[in-house]
């Protein structure tokens, strides 16, 4: 958010934020028209029906377990008989869906609905970034993130297709915002957790 305010004021306009329960359900959002821009996590699923900027923040996917959980590992997790919540269209849900062989993907409609059905003994483990999933374990006594992750993930601004222009605006001012240490600094203000400063330049130049 604190990016997209920053867009805003180097463009001169007024922000007016449109909330979403879930980071799916933003790609709906495509279909009213409810927004211009938008922060999400590149995902090729989602880069069919949106363009995505250049990265600015780069994490990891991981999970979050319960307190007692055996679950020491992300294989661990991929066994038969576990269940793996997820909010619906998350980047969590996308990826998971390509990549699990043995174990249950339970599909929610939020991330807080994911997240009591692991405090209730539904689930085994929520599936999220992890600055998500620290914020989350502060709040649910006993849990713990798991060290290692199952994929990296890059946020960047999305924009309804067709818009050329606006994403090269754009692209200019996530690279402005990199090298002059404003992302960084957001990083720091918001004490986020797991996450850094994406390389310069594109997606492709960030994953040689």
């Amino acid at each position: 958010m604190e990016l997209v305010r920053a867009l805003a004021a180097r463009i001169g306009v007024k922000l007016v934020p449109v909330e979403y329960p879930r980071p799916g359900a933003v790609i709906d959002g495509l279909r009213s028209n409810a927004w211009d821009v938008s922060v999400l996590l590149i995902d090729p699923v989602r880069a069919e029906q949106v363009d995505f900027s250049n990265p600015h923040l780069q994490s990891d996917l991981t999970y979050l377990v319960g307190a007692g959980s055996t679950l020491q590992s992300v294989a661990d997790a991929d066994q038969p008989a576990v269940r793996i919540a997820v909010a619906r269209g998350d980047t969590s849900d996308l990826v998971l869906t390509r990549a699990l062989k043995r174990a249950e993907l339970v599909r929610l409609d939020s991330i807080a609905a994911a997240v009591e059905l692991l405090r209730t003994g539904g689930a085994h483990a929520v599936a999220l970034n992890r600055p998500s999933l620290i914020a989350e374990s502060a709040k649910l006594p006993g849990s713990r993130v798991l060290s290692d992750g199952f994929g990296e993930i890059y946020s960047a601004v999305a924009v309804p297709k067709g818009q050329a222009g606006r994403l090269a605006y754009i692209n200019e001012f996530i690279e402005d915002a990199k090298a002059s240490g404003l992302v960084n600094r957001i990083i720091e203000t918001l004490a986020m957790q797991g996450v850094r400063v994406a390389p310069p330049g594109s997606l492709s130049k960030a994953n040689p």
